[in-house]
């Protein structure tokens, strides 16, 4: 009786229990350093006692494991093609950060079939009851590889650089998932900037862009500048957060973070409601199969 009443106290915590605050952050375009800030979003989050999962969805491709100097040897392919269990695949990295590796032999998502789906969905819905934040560090662009994750995540991060080509495909981006969604809610970074006011320049065009063309609103975090203490912790393979917590982009990062919880907080509760995530990451694929 004793074991079954503890049984029963667990499913009724974890039925209430609060799921995980899921994001995506991506760019238009490669090369925009978007899995190093992914990588020290996550420590700042963990800095502030939060559990924080980093998920390299960019398949194939991953560098998530060679930025935290780390062999990731077990990936997400493990996982749905060799049937080993979904913590046997989590990492931990700086700050107790968990982390999963994209690993390099997970093609395409949209052919997996059912049994492989349905393995994917049951692994992200237990993590959800593991974690208070689930970081997804998306491949570049929308692809359909990863937009069953980016129109199911509750907020998107897009990082974009001042470069003419760069904006250009952020919004293209944005557009393009608008299309999918248009309940999607983006956040915007501006990185590598040489100054403040180039990245807000950068921004504020874009956010009048997507206002005016998407009628959409869009949220501006900040401006990174081009800083040489990131080429030296990729370098030494370490987060520039916790290889250089002085140095001007790490307080900047601090600020953007800071300004993503408040307008998280505004928008929403802390945590996103139970399994909404889970709820339109299966429809993706089910719904569109007519199951």
């Amino acid at each position: 009786m004793r074991d079954q009443a503890e049984k029963l106290r667990e499913k009724l915590m974890n039925k209430y229990r609060q799921s995980a605050k899921t994001l995506a952050i991506v760019s238009g375009k490669g090369g925009v350093g978007k899995s190093n800030i992914a990588i020290n979003i996550a420590l700042l989050l963990a800095n502030q006692e939060k559990k924080v999962l980093l998920f390299d969805f960019d398949i194939g491709m991953g560098n998530v494991h060679v930025l935290l100097g780390a062999d990731g040897n077990k990936s997400i392919s493990d996982f749905l093609y060799r049937d080993i269990p979904i913590e046997e695949i989590i990492y931990t990295g700086p700050n107790n950060v968990s982390y999963i590796s994209a690993g390099n032999g997970f093609s395409n998502i949209i052919e997996l079939d059912n049994d492989m789906v349905s393995r994917l969905i049951g692994g992200l819905e237990h993590l959800q009851n593991l974690y208070d934040y689930i970081i997804f560090d998306m491949g570049a662009g929308a692809t359909s590889s990863n937009l069953q994750i980016l129109l199911s995540v509750d907020d998107i991060i897009v990082i974009t650089t001042p470069e003419p080509t760069s904006i250009t495909d952020a919004y293209s981006m944005m557009k393009y998932i608008s299309i999918q969604d248009s309940a999607n809610r983006f956040f915007l970074i501006c990185n590598r900037a040489d100054n403040e006011k180039e990245g807000m320049f950068v921004l504020e065009k874009l956010q009048l862009t997507v206002n005016k063309f998407l009628d959409k609103e869009i949220y501006l975090l900040g401006v990174l500048p081009e800083d040489q203490h990131v080429r030296k912790a990729v370098k030494l393979q370490v987060p520039f957060y916790q290889a250089f917590p002085a140095s001007s982009i790490s307080f900047k990062l601090e600020k953007i973070v800071g300004k993503y919880l408040g307008k998280e907080e505004k928008m929403t509760s802390q945590h996103s409601t139970a399994n909404r995530f889970i709820r339109k990451f299966r429809n993706f694929f089910f719904e569109r199969q007519g199951q």
